[in-house]
């Protein structure tokens, strides 16, 4: 009874698979001998998730834009200027928040809202 229980599993389960690939779609072909043979297709997927990463920037600079509106553009500066003088990793984390047009113009728009 084990055997057959198991044996039934394991049948179920190759099914489920099956099911589960040809969800995303499939494509038949006609063999030589005259049987019908369903394929799935493969999924595409792309290498980098390139709109995870501009969501991921976009935030960023948002971040920022959000920091340097509610704090003063003079003491935004002043604190970046105080991480810029510590270690390696703080000094490129200076470099990241230092203030560009892009975070400038964001901050500008967010100004008001922030207030």
């Amino acid at each position: 009874m084990q055997d057959s229980q198991a044996d039934f599993n394991k049948r179920l389960s190759t099914l489920n698979r099956k099911h589960a690939a040809m969800s995303q779609g499939f494509s038949t072909a006609l063999r030589a001998d005259g049987l019908i043979v369903i394929k799935p297709n493969r999924a595409l997927r792309r290498a980098f998730p390139i709109k995870g990463l501009l969501a991921l920037v976009f935030g960023f600079f948002v971040f920022k834009a959000i920091m340097l509106s509610s704090l003063s553009e003079i003491t935004y500066n002043e604190r970046v200027a105080k991480l810029n003088q510590g270690g390696a990793l703080e000094q490129a984390g200076a470099w990241l928040m230092q203030v560009e047009p892009v975070t400038h113009f964001l901050a500008g728009f967010l100004e008001p809202l922030i207030d």
